[in-house]
């Protein structure tokens, strides 16, 4: 009865047990952890890392405590590796897990699907809220974005004077166009009052117009590096601004409330930077280009107007040598019409001749005739000869074929044909008995005989 509850563990459910019959402490556990895992869904479940331990296997394993309780927990190797931080004793986060137990040891514990630092799911939840309020207002239309300016003269950065990213823009607009002016807003990028800086550059910027577009940059982070750019409050000012603005916040898979609002977005500082800047040395392969173009029509155009010019000098004519043209254009003509009329002669008198050689073909000729009857009855004789000849040897050869196959000239080399009575004949020792009668056939003539014995 054990060995089919480990088997089946509800099977304890449906059976009727005697009173005082027991289980056994794998079966117990094995009903604990089904009723569990039944009762409790997934939930989300919050608190602060202790005892954390990371196994060779890859499989972490610690307790997630509150000021009153705490719960052993596991992650395992593969969810592990989807982390992109790495959790530590004293961080405060939010698991989505299952509850279960573990029949070993007999610990209840939460199997681990995702996990994520405290606080990020309010972060998002207004992230979305913000960006489904801002996007009713029409904020992220394609409408309202302003196209860049291909040749911006001065560009501004908003951006704080500490961050690696201006550096990464700067060293960037050196080397696509040194000539270009670059004015830098500072103001902070993270922390707090952060948002309301970034704000009050953009303002600043747009109301000096010194600059053709603006960058607004910062370094890659996590969510709460970057929530300055999630406000409202930048968003609002980004809608405002006067001029173009190019956002680069963030590595390429960060994405802020900031990226939609701006005319362009790009996915790191430095592809902002190559976003409004154009490059120094594709300018000058296209202005070469457009040079050696504007050198062919320049060239092509002359050439047409000499050709022109040619064309109506040649219209400007003395009368009197356009008399002697007209003359010997006249004579050209005569001479034309004499030779259409000899051509038109010579092709008239071809049908002639055609004719003329086909009826001296026409015409026989007995003494050719009579050769040609002659020759033919020569080749007839002469093939009828070779014919007989052929037929003839092939005749005697069938003759000989079938002299070596007559069975009687066999018989004349001193063999003979032996059958039974009935006509078969004997070709092994296995179709006689003693006592059968035989027929002998010789060359000439035939005898019967009587077998006596047989030896295989």
């Amino acid at each position: 009865m054990n060995e089919s509850f480990d088997q089946d563990p509800d099977a304890l459910r449906r059976a009727t047990l005697p009173e005082g019959q027991p289980i056994s402490v794998s079966q117990l556990n094995t009903l604990a952890r089904r009723a569990l895992e039944r009762a409790i869904p997934m939930l989300w479940v919050a608190g602060e890392i202790s005892n954390f331990t990371r196994a060779p296997s890859g499989h972490c394993y610690f307790s997630l405590k509150d000021e009153r309780a705490q719960v052993r927990c596991v992650l395992f190797r593969a969810r592990a590796q989807s982390l992109e931080w790495g959790p530590a004793n004293g961080m405060h986060v939010e698991v989505r897990a299952s509850p279960s137990f573990y029949e070993p040891r007999g610990e209840f514990q939460l199997a681990i699907d995702f996990m994520r630092r405290a606080g990020l799911g309010a972060l998002y939840e207004r992230f979305l809220r913000l960006q489904r309020k801002l996007a009713e207002e029409g904020l992220f239309d394609a409408a309202r974005k302003r196209p860049l300016p291909p040749h911006p003269r001065t560009i501004g950065i908003v951006t704080s004077p500490r961050a690696a990213a201006l550096r990464d823009v700067l060293i960037m607009l050196r080397r696509r166009m040194p000539a270009t002016r670059v004015i830098v807003y500072p103001t902070l990028v993270q922390g707090e009052g952060a948002a309301e800086q970034i704000a009050a550059a953009l303002d600043l910027a747009g109301t000096r117009g010194e600059c053709d577009v603006l960058i607004l940059c910062r370094g890659g982070g996590s969510i709460e590096d970057l929530w300055a750019f999630n406000e409202e409050v930048v968003a609002r000012a980004l809608s405002r601004c006067a001029l173009p603005v190019v956002s680069g916040v963030g590595h390429e898979t960060d994405v802020t409330i900031a990226d939609f609002v701006a005319d362009a977005r790009a996915p790191t500082p430095t592809a902002a930077a190559a976003l409004v800047c154009p490059d120094r040395a594709e300018l000058g392969r296209r202005l070469v280009q457009l040079h050696g173009q504007l050198r062919r029509c320049l060239l092509h155009g002359l050439s047409q107007r000499t050709q022109q010019l040619d064309f109506l000098a040649r219209r400007v004519v003395h009368p009197g040598q356009r008399l002697a043209q007209q003359s010997r254009h006249l004579e050209e003509r005569r001479e034309r019409v004499r030779l259409a009329m000899l051509r038109h002669l010579r092709q008239a008198q071809l049908p002639l001749r055609a004719l003329e050689h086909r009826l001296q073909r026409a015409r026989p000729d007995p003494a050719a005739l009579r050769s040609g009857l002659q020759a033919l009855r020569r080749r007839l004789q002469r093939s009828m000869h070779a014919e007989m000849q052929r037929r003839r040897l092939a005749f005697e050869r069938v003759g000989a074929h079938l002299g070596h196959l007559d069975p009687r000239q066999v018989l004349e080399r001193g063999y003979s044909i032996v059958t039974t009575v009935d006509g078969r004949i004997v070709r092994a020792v296995a179709q006689l008995a003693p006592g059968q009668s035989l027929r002998l056939e010789f060359a000439r003539g035939r005898a019967r005989a009587h077998v006596d014995d047989v030896e295989p």
